[in-house]
């Protein structure tokens, strides 16, 4: 014995799911708990991308309605009941013009702003930063070559070992780190099978290719921590290779690459020449 009929029990679901998504438009940098529509845009790309959703959204509600009415018209007035003696009209001008004209100026109206999307995503601008991201099983490791090419590896942190407010499953032991308002030229590529580097709060999303390097780029506005995730299935633990990005100050920036330097043994010290000198000088 059941509860609620399946219309009752459909119409309760809904209402559950739209009272329970008040608090899930608002999501910066990872998901939120019954989220409905995109990430907040943290990038100028992704206003674009997500304008251009919503401008879809109107496009398609608009048509699925006129569908909708047009069916409902025919099932009403052009029943056998309602119309017993159907019409034998074969060929009408103005109908015709305007089911061809009407589809080729809203695919227009999509191709304009779609086009130059597709034209901000793929020309990068003069980068103030470049890092290359290889996807490995199953993790990500990044280098930072205008920085000394110190390179180091971001792995997935265990539930066990995550602090208060860490989301689970999208927590890394070395955050990507980049500046604020900086242009990040991304280079991304495969060390083994296909990967894709994807943060939805930046507006980017590219496949790691093994043996070919692609590229994309953001320009984060505001500081923080931004998540994503590998996009392309790559194997059994392709759900456990998250991507973390954090977002910083100029200083805070400038002191985390002389840490990572100096993890790395690249920071400046004296040749061996210039140490022989100094001790023949002694």
């Amino acid at each position: 014995m059941t509860m609620f009929s399946r219309p009752t029990a459909s119409v309760l679901s809904a209402g559950i799911v739209c009272a329970s998504a008040g608090t899930a438009f608002a999501g910066v940098g990872q998901p939120s708990p019954w989220q409905l529509g995109l990430q907040d845009a943290a990038t100028p790309v992704m206003v674009d991308i997500a304008w251009f959703h919503n401008f879809l959204l109107w496009i398609i509600t608009g048509i699925a309605l006129f569908v909708l009415v047009l069916l409902a018209i025919v099932v009403l007035r052009f029943n056998a009941r309602s119309n017993p003696t159907p019409s034998r009209t074969t060929h009408n001008s103005l109908l015709e013009v305007a089911w061809t004209m009407v589809p080729v100026i809203i695919l227009v109206a999509i191709a304009v702003p779609s086009f130059r999307l597709l034209f901000v995503e793929l020309d990068v601008p003069k980068p103030d930063l470049t890092v290359k991201a290889t996807g490995k099983q199953w993790y990500w490791s990044y280098s930072y070559p205008d920085n000394g090419d110190f390179e180091f590896d971001s792995l997935l942190v265990a539930d066990k070992d995550l602090k208060p407010g860490q989301p689970r499953l999208l927590t890394v032991d070395n955050d990507m780190v980049v500046p604020v308002n900086k242009v990040v030229h991304v280079l991304v590529t495969g060390a083994d099978v296909i990967h894709s580097f994807a943060v939805p709060s930046f507006g980017i999303k590219i496949d790691a290719v093994p043996g070919r390097l692609n590229d994309t780029w953001f320009k984060a506005t505001s500081e923080g921590v931004f998540h994503g995730q590998c996009s392309e299935l790559c194997g059994k633990d392709h759900a456990f290779m998250p991507i973390t990005v954090r977002v910083v100050n100029d200083a805070e920036f400038a002191a985390w690459v002389a840490a990572e330097k100096k993890n790395a043994g690249l920071l400046d010290a004296p040749s061996t020449a210039q140490a022989a000198t100094g001790t023949r000088a002694q």
